[in-house]
C-alpha cells in the first residue's frame, strides 16, 4: 500500500511517498531538479521494478511538491544529507538502509553515508556527479544558469539546454522541464555550486557493498567519478551504460542489490 505524507525539516515540508510491503528498508532519492515525478519520465525510477520491500521515496527540498526557501545553504549536499537521515530516522529507526539515487541523490547519500556510517547497509549510485578537481567548471556553470535565470526566465533556459547534446544513452527519453519553482531553482543550483563530494579518505571508510551506474558523453556526470568512486570504496562495482537498451537494465541491477546486500 503506498502512503502519502508530509515530514518537516527546518526550512522546507519534505512531501513523502512511502510503500510498505515488508522486507529491506530502501530509500530512493532523485536529481537537481527533479523529483519522484520526474525522475518516473526519465526512466531514473529505479525503484519501479522492487517488490517486498519498504521503499521510502520524496522529493528533496524545493522540488517537486516539497516546499522550499530562496537560500543557496538549504541546498547544498550536506544540508540534503541532514534531511535524508532525519526521514531514516522517522521511517527506519534503527535500521539498515539501502540507498539508490542518481547525481544529486547520490552526492547526498555519499554525504550521508560518511556522516552516519552504520545507517545503510548498501547503495545503489546512478550517475555520480562531478566531484574533486571536476567540480570547479561544474560550479561556475551552476552559478551561470542561476544568473541566467534570474535574468532571462525559466523558457529562456529550456531553449538554451535544448540545444545542447544528449548522452547516448539517453536516446528516448521524452523532454521534460525542471520540477521546481522558478524562483527557487537559482537557488538550488547555488547550493550544488557550493557543494562536492566527500573528501577521498572519507569515501574510503564507506564499507558497504555498492554498485556504481554510469553512462558515457555526459559531461555533468562524467564518467570519470564513477571509476573513481569505484577505486575510492571498499566493496563497487561498476556498469557503464552506452545505450538506452542497457539503461533499462538499471531497475534489475537495483532489485539484484537489493536482494544482494539486504540485512
Amino acid at each position: 500500500m503506498l502512503e502519502h505524507s508530509t515530514f518537516e525539516v527546518p526550512g522546507s515540508t519534505l512531501s513523502v511517498s512511502y510503500s510498505d510491503e515488508g522486507g529491506q528498508p530502501v530509500v530512493q532519492l532523485h536529481g537537481l531538479s527533479s523529483s519522484r515525478k520526474r525522475d518516473r519520465l526519465l526512466d531514473l525510477d529505479l525503484g519501479r521494478g522492487l517488490s517486498g520491500t519498504r521503499l521510502l521515496r520524496y522529493d528533496a527540498r524545493g522540488h517537486g511538491y516539497s516546499t522550499g526557501r530562496a537560500v543557496a545553504g538549504d541546498y547544498t549536499w550536506e544540508c540534503l544529507s541532514a534531511d535524508l537521515l532525519a526521514l531514516l530516522d522517522a521511517y527506519f529507526p534503527d535500521e539498515q538502509v539501502h540507498g539508490v539515487g542518481p547525481s544529486m541523490g547520490c552526492a547526498t547519500l555519499l554525504h550521508a553515508a560518511v556522516r552516519d556510517p552504520g545507517r545503510f547497509c548498501g547503495f545503489t549510485f546512478m550517475l555520480p556527479p562531478t566531484g574533486w578537481e571536476t567540480r570547479a567548471a561544474q560550479a561556475a556553470h551552476y552559478l551561470s544558469r542561476a544568473d541566467f535565470i534570474e535574468l532571462n526566465g525559466m523558457d529562456a533556459l529550456l531553449i538554451a539546454e535544448s540545444m545542447g547534446a544528449h548522452p547516448p544513452a539517453e536516446t528516448g527519453v521524452p523532454d521534460t522541464v525542471p520540477d521546481i519553482a522558478t524562483g527557487l531553482l537559482p537557488w538550488a543550483y547555488r547550493g550544488a555550486a557550493a557543494s562536492d563530494l566527500p573528501p577521498r579518505d572519507a569515501i574510503r571508510g564507506i564499507a558497504v557493498p555498492t554498485t556504481i551506474l554510469s553512462w558515457v558523453d555526459d559531461p555533468g556526470h562524467p564518467t570519470s567519478t564513477a571509476i573513481e568512486l569505484t577505486r575510492l570504496l571498499p566493496d563497487a562495482q561498476l556498469r557503464i551504460a552506452t545505450t538506452p537498451a542497457e539503461v533499462r537494465q538499471w531497475p534489475r541491477h537495483l532489485c539484484d542489490d537489493v536482494a544482494r546486500y539486504g540485512t
